[in-house]
C-alpha cells in the first residue's frame, strides 16, 4: 500500500512538472482574408505533416489573424497552417494534390515538390510563452 501511494505521489510530482514547463506559442498569420477559418498544428518530428498533437483556430480576420496554441513542451516543433476559406475543415487541394487554399509554415520554409522537410521549418521552443509570425502563400 505505502509502495502504491509513494507511486501515485511520484507520478502527480511529473504531471505538475510537466504542466509548469508547457508553453503556449502565439502564431500570427500574416496574409489572411475575410473568409473561413485559420488553422494551426503544432507538429514535432513524428507528427509533421501527419496529426500533430497540439493545434488552434481562429476566425479569419482581413490581414492578420492571431492564434495562440497552449499547452506545448519545450523542444523542437514546426507550425503548419492554412485558412480554411469555405469553411468545410479541411485544406482542398487540386486534381494534381496541390493546395487550393493558401498554406504556410514555419521559418517562411518551402519544398521544392511538396512540402517542406521538418529540419526546414523547426524551431526550438524553450521559453514559456512564443511567438512565431507566417505568411500564407
Amino acid at each position: 500500500m505505502q509502495s502504491t501511494f509513494r507511486t501515485l505521489a511520484l507520478a502527480a510530482a511529473f504531471c505538475a512538472a510537466g504542466s509548469a514547463s508547457a508553453a503556449s506559442i502565439e502564431v500570427r498569420v500574416q496574409g489572411v482574408t475575410a473568409k473561413g477559418k485559420v488553422l494551426v498544428a503544432v507538429c514535432d518530428k513524428t507528427t509533421f505533416l501527419k496529426d500533430c498533437a497540439y493545434s488552434g483556430s481562429a476566425p479569419a480576420k482581413a490581414g492578420e489573424t492571431v492564434v495562440t496554441v497552449d499547452g506545448v513542451p519545450a523542444g523542437s516543433w514546426a507550425v503548419l497552417s492554412y485558412q480554411d476559406e469555405n469553411d468545410n475543415g479541411k485544406l482542398d487541394r487540386n486534381v494534381l494534390g496541390i493546395p487550393k487554399e493558401p498554406y504556410a509554415f514555419s521559418r517562411d520554409a518551402r519544398g521544392r515538390f511538396g512540402p517542406p522537410s521538418f529540419e526546414d521549418a523547426a524551431f526550438e521552443l524553450r521559453d514559456e510563452k512564443a511567438v512565431t509570425t507566417i505568411k500564407l502563400r
